[in-house]
């Protein structure tokens, strides 16, 4: 079941709506239209995601790899009760690993995007992450190799204002000056949000960055 512009329309009109017993009423639209396509979307890439970690959680479940459809409201200005947006993420146990990388898609009135990366990575990964490139170590080559010989992603995350490593060539700063940072896709193509080829197509790209993936476990392992 892929995704359609009722999804979207879904999506909307509940933001729209932020009403608890709108969203009751019109429950069995959100599993139909956003839930279940989400569900197997996770399903179908689920042998590509443990081809690329075995350690992935791949449940197609809410809280597991899919997100809530409601915002967690008690640090933010905006008081809306549901999102717009919907994601699934593929990553390691929080509770067995800690400031893990995880691949993503994520989808919204607006597009969709897909990638890589940190949500936000800490000081300790920051700092072996800077660590390894400076060192040229090879799982950082290898990553670097992989980025630069692919254009489906780029990198993404805010920069230093006043740059770290002048002294480095460009390609290497701009993964130095970052203090946060994803790989990422971003895309209006709707013919391929809602045709069944997405799965495919997110398969072979986010096997193809795979390389990238390895480096960061590798930043994980010596912080």
């Amino acid at each position: 079941m892929p995704f359609t512009p009722q999804t979207l329309d879904f999506l909307t009109e509940n933001r729209l709506q932020n009403s608890r017993a709108w969203f009751t009423e019109h429950k069995p639209a959100y599993t139909e239209r956003v839930l279940e396509p989400l569900r197997e979307l996770v399903i179908k890439l689920t042998p590509a995601m443990l081809a690329i970690d075995p350690l992935f959680i791949v449940e197609p479940k809410v809280d597991r790899t899919i997100s809530r459809i409601y915002r967690d409201t008690r640090f933010s200005k905006d008081k809306s009760l549901y999102r717009d947006m919907m994601w699934a993420v593929f990553i390691r146990d929080k509770k067995l690993y800690d400031g893990l990388p995880a691949y993503y898609f994520e989808l919204s009135p607006n597009g969709f995007r897909y990638g890589m990366g940190y949500y936000q990575a800490g000081a300790a990964s920051m700092d072996s992450f800077r660590k390894l490139i400076t060192d040229r170590d090879k799982a950082f080559l290898e990553a670097l190799e992989c980025y630069e010989n692919q254009s489906v992603f780029k990198i993404e995350g805010d920069d230093y204002k006043r740059g770290r490593y002048p002294e480095w060539p460009e390609n290497f700063r701009e993964w130095l000056d970052k203090k946060s940072f994803h790989f990422a896709h971003n895309s209006t193509d709707f013919d391929l949000l809602f045709s069944e080829l997405l799965p495919n197509r997110l398969a072979e790209d986010f096997a193809a960055i795979k390389p990238i993936y390895n480096f960061l476990c590798v930043v994980e392992q010596r912080k």
